[in-house]
């Protein structure tokens, strides 16, 4: 290839991706001056957030009583900042007025939405614990509950969806998804921030979880590795298009235990106290104390090609 052959078709190249009608849906028309959302800043928030929750397994906290306010005092003022700037990020990406300056119209907001959330670290912490308590009480081979926070993904991604969800509450527009999905990349287990998940959540193993967003589960509920909690179908509008909002994923009521594998769809209620077996698929709801296993396996003989 010459020279000239290679620029010709770069320049083509060029052309062809700067053509606005290739673009046009993935496109985000930004504006100079008005902050993006930083997926590296997002990951910095979440790392001072588990310094806070969790003192003395992340970061650098001494656990000394007359250092640690300190300590607690210089995360949450640095939580405070980058927060505020990634929420006031998330206002200006997803508000459509193009007749304002944005970031003066949502600074004032982002700033009183990352107090609200900062005010709220208490709570997550409580219900975070009792998460490790569950979670340690579950598992046999946990020795301690500092091997559950440093170890389990479980944690990491309840910790994640337990921020993510105050912020949704929040109406904090894209910083839950980005939050929740940072979890999903890293441990592999998917919760939609907009699900209602009780106290003294735990998932053995985790991978391969999915709860989706119109999912209520309630109090000590354990969920195994590849349990799904989705939606059977999507109610369409005139136009032939999903309808949104709508509930249409499981409600877990308290104790609950969901084995590995286990599918559930619908907008179905498990009840209280219920066992769903390995690998079952449920589209019904089940009363209070039900069982539902797999069938017995059943032996057939390969005999003149038959059995199969």
């Amino acid at each position: 290839m010459t020279e000239q052959e290679f620029s010709s078709k770069i320049n083509h190249t060029v052309e062809r991706l700067s053509d606005p009608e290739t673009y046009d849906v993935v496109c985000h028309e930004h504006r100079l001056g008005e902050p993006l959302p930083s997926i590296f800043k997002l990951q910095k928030i979440v790392d001072v957030i588990r310094e806070i929750l969790f003192p003395g397994y992340f970061g650098n906290t001494s656990l000394r009583p007359n250092t640690i306010k300190h300590y607690m005092g210089v995360y949450v003022d640095e939580l405070y900042e980058l927060l505020s700037e990634e929420i006031l990020a998330g206002l200006c990406f997803e508000c459509l007025d193009q007749s304002t300056n944005k970031v003066e119209k949502h600074s004032n907001i982002a700033k009183k939405l990352a107090m609200e959330f900062i005010e709220h670290l208490p709570e997550i912490r409580r219900m975070l614990v009792l998460d490790v308590e569950a979670t340690f009480i579950g598992d046999p081979a946990a020795k301690n509950f500092g091997e559950v926070i440093f170890c389990y993904p479980a944690i990491k991604a309840i910790t994640n969806y337990r921020v993510a969800h105050r912020l949704f509450q929040l109406e904090v527009p894209l910083i839950p998804r980005f939050i929740s999905e940072m979890a999903h990349s890293e441990t592999g287990i998917d919760i939609h921030p907009k699900a209602q998940i009780g106290e003294s959540f735990t998932i053995d193993h985790g991978t391969g979880v999915v709860i989706g967003s119109t999912c209520i589960i309630g109090n000590k509920v354990k969920l195994y590795q590849g349990v799904t909690l989705g939606a059977k179908s999507f109610p369409l509008d005139g136009d032939g298009n999903p309808i949104k909002g709508i509930p249409r994923h499981p409600i877990v009521e308290d104790d609950v235990v969901i084995y590995a594998g286990a599918t559930i769809l619908g907008r179905i209620t498990i009840g209280k106290g219920s066992v769903v077996g390995g690998n079952v698929w449920v589209t019904r709801g089940l009363p209070p104390g039900s069982k539902v296993i797999q069938s017995k396996p059943k032996e057939s003989p390969f005999m003149d090609g038959a059995g199969i």
